[in-house]
């Protein structure tokens, strides 16, 4: 049998390439010379462990090697005064640790490690010492580092440069045709700027740059779409898909830009992140040229740099989310690496330009194309694991304890459900409805999306289990669209609890509690907690087609409303949806399942596709198919219309009825389209929240868009193919 040393032996300070404990030897001295700023950047060494093998040669096949990185920021672009490592190997478990520094002499600091994280047990240490080791060379340098404190050895080890960046990201933009993509600008063409700033030209990837990070580009290409196309949240998914795809083994960390007109959403909709897709976690973000970004305030004094600034600023902001970069104001939010202050001033990438004092004019005013000091911290230094983030164990302790929540509140926040009983079937998604409503007696100013999933603090924690956060799929640049809520006035939203980028939260049998809070200004309005059940599977059938459904491609397709199919990591979601709706007609997931299925159907549905010859992209053009769509939607807003009420609640089943029926007129079936609405309207007008009747204006303005289609008068009934 084979021993290997334990993690604190392989720590020890007479590893083969550590410099003796005393001075540097006087051959390093020799090498030494004038250092030759910057010296920050990314210094590493790889060693063997030490191995002990009692009996028989070494494993065939295994080399084990220690790694070390260091990763030194001292000097350079928006120097952080911090030294962070990460060591990890064969036989190690990785560990990660940082430091703050002071410089205390020539080509010297030193300082405390103030963070760690990993097997921190095999790194007892508290303190650095840092020595610049120079040369005239970038591949000459080197850095000595003398570990100390803790009740440990003295421990010194001597690194070798290796790049003057700390991260490295792979970035491809993509352009729908005859769009304009501002991928560089030049930073004084506008006469709005601070009156220090470099007058240059900007690019993204210098901007990534001067973050820390190297930036590799595959060259773009053009996506060819019809004249004045929208992009729907389904279709901007399965295009990334496919592209990310065809990339998937280019790099580590890679990012898709596509440069788009419009979403279906309209003009108040400037961009779209997604994150962690596919096994490789590939992130990208979509940008819509044509929406608000493209609309300069009345009277600007350079209306076209307004708009090439406002188009580089979001592209970048949302670049900066799929580095998972909070918002300015949202950095105390969901579970942070390090306690982090809010910084709702910032002019940074991150913030909003219209949410500081005096709009975006005061914002421009002091923008210098940078991020803050706290998200360079987090880019340049924060361990790998927790740029992934989602892990909520804190709130498990502290809940909501530390919101900021007035001492005699004026906003109200309800999670509810419209059913008796809090109770799900087994597979059943949950969407949950929020209501804000203004409880004070004087109006109240909040933001639209107030309910929006990525603007909100979702936390969700199953009996015996720790709580988690949910991350949503994706997170939205929008317009700011300010509504003055009136005393006893409210607004609404809808969130998916069941799924996220954590996977399944909200599936397993057991008992739930949910809380959220909404975040207005600010103040933090939070829930009271909402508890509800999973049933047990009804058989062993539900349990195996489980399996598949609780994946990633089949939440991602229940989220954004479907996929049209074909797409590498989201094959066989499609099928899976399809044979719980053959399975299981009977059980509430197929309502969900049919709702998918069908949307892609109601539309001219556009997929981002490789040539023949891979070298290029087209768009192929499905077109809508109503017979289809009506097929598989209308046993859900017509037949089961009650029950589909409950599962989807009733402020999504009226999006999906009056989204359906506009669909379903514009592809010219105008009678299925009708029918939709009169069943929308009927159903709506038999329920009712909390003992009360629907909201009068809600059945009003369905009424409304009843009459705007065609056929004027009552819709026939259809003879529809059983499914």
């Amino acid at each position: 049998m084979r021993r290997y040393d334990e993690e604190l032996e392989l720590l020890d300070s007479d590893d083969a390439e550590d410099e003796p404990d005393a001075e540097v030897s006087s051959e390093t001295e020799t090498l030494a010379g004038p250092i030759h700023s910057p010296v920050s950047g990314l210094y590493a060494r790889s060693i063997p462990q030490k191995i002990s093998i009692p009996v028989g040669p070494a494993p065939k096949g295994i080399r084990p090697i220690r790694k070390e990185e260091v990763r030194f920021d001292v000097d350079g672009r928006y120097p952080q005064m911090t030294v962070s490592g990460t060591i990890s190997g064969f036989l190690v478990a990785r560990i990660h640790w940082i430091a703050e520094l002071t410089k205390i002499g020539a080509n010297r600091w030193q300082g405390a490690i103030w963070f760690k994280d990993g097997a921190i047990a095999s790194f007892p240490y508290t303190d650095v010492e840092v020595t610049a080791l120079g040369s005239p060379f970038p591949a000459g340098r080197r850095l000595k580092i003398k570990f100390t404190g803790g009740g440990a050895t003295k421990r010194t080890v001597v690194y070798k440069f290796r790049s003057k960046y700390f991260r490295t990201v792979n970035l491809e933009f993509d352009f729908q045709q005859g769009e304009i993509a501002d991928t560089e600008i030049n930073a004084c063409a506008h006469p709005n700027r601070p009156a220090s700033l470099a007058c240059e030209t900007l690019t993204i990837p210098k901007v990534i740059r001067r973050a820390g990070c190297q930036v590799t580009v595959d060259a773009g290409s053009e996506v060819p779409a019809p004249p004045g196309a929208t992009w729907s949240d389904m279709e901007m998914h399965d295009a990334m898909q496919i592209h990310w795809s065809r990339f998937a083994n280019t790099a580590q960390w890679a990012m898709w830009v596509f440069y788009g007109s419009l979403h279906e959403f309209g003009t108040g909709l400037g961009g779209i992140m997604f994150d962690d897709i596919g096994p490789n976690h590939r992130q990208g973000t979509a940008l819509f040229v044509d929406s608000f970004i493209a609309q300069p305030p009345p009277g600007d004094a350079n209306p076209a740099a307004w708009i090439d600034r406002m188009r580089f600023w979001t592209a970048i902001h949302e670049m900066g989310h799929s580095f998972n970069l909070a918002h300015s104001w949202q950095k105390t939010l969901g579970t942070a690496w390090v306690p982090l202050a809010d910084e709702p001033e910032a002019r940074s990438f991150m913030n909003y330009p219209f949410n500081v004092v005096g709009g975006q004019a005061a914002f421009f005013a002091n923008f210098e194309y940078r991020f803050s000091d706290q998200e360079l911290l987090f880019i340049r230094h924060a361990p790998e694991r927790f740029v992934q983030m989602g892990n909520a164990d804190w709130f498990d302790h502290h809940g909501f304890e530390e919101a900021a929540v007035p001492a005699e509140p004026t906003l109200q926040l309800e999670l509810r459900v419209n059913r008796e009983r809090a109770r799900y079937e087994f597979m059943e998604p949950v969407w949950l409805e929020l209501k804000l409503k203004n409880i004070g007696d004087q109006p109240r100013l909040v933001d639209a999306d107030s309910l929006d999933a990525d603007s909100l603090t979702v936390i969700l924690k199953k009996q015996g289990k720790e709580a988690r956060q949910l991350i949503p799929f994706r997170q939205k640049c929008t317009q700011p669209v300010t509504k003055a809520l009136m005393p006893g006035d409210a607004i609404y939203g809808t969130v998916l609890a069941s799924a996220g980028l954590n996977g399944w939260d909200v599936a397993e049998p057991g008992t739930y509690t949910i809380q959220a809070a909404a975040h207005v200004g600010d103040e933090d309005v939070v829930s009271a907690p909402l508890d509800l059940k999973i049933a047990p599977p009804n058989s062993r059938d539900e349990e195996y087609v489980a399996g598949d459904l609780f994946d990633q491609g089949p939440a991602r397709v229940l989220t954004l409303g479907g996929s049209g199919g074909g797409i590498p990591f989201l094959e066989g979601a499609n099928d899976v949806l399809q044979e719980i709706v053959e399975r299981f007609p009977e059980r509430r997931i197929s309502l969900h399942a049919r709702v998918a299925l069908g949307n892609p159907h109601t539309i001219d549905y556009k997929t981002v596709l490789p040539t023949d010859d891979l070298q290029d992209v087209e768009v192929v053009i499905s077109k809508a198919d109503p017979d289809e769509a009506t097929d598989l939607i209308e046993p859900v807003l017509v037949d089961e219309a009650q029950t589909a009420l409950e599962t989807l609640g009733h402020i999504r089943y009226r999006t999906i009825a009056e989204r359906t029926a506009k669909r379903l007129e514009a592809a010219g079936a105008d009678a299925a389209a009708a029918k939709t609405l009169d069943s929308a309207i009927e159903a709506l007008a038999a329920r009712k929240v909390d003992g009360r009747p629907i909201k009068p204006e809600v059945i009003e303005d369905l009424k409304e868009t009843r009459k705007e289609l065609a056929p004027k008068s009552k819709a026939k009934p259809r003879t529809k193919a059983k499914a």
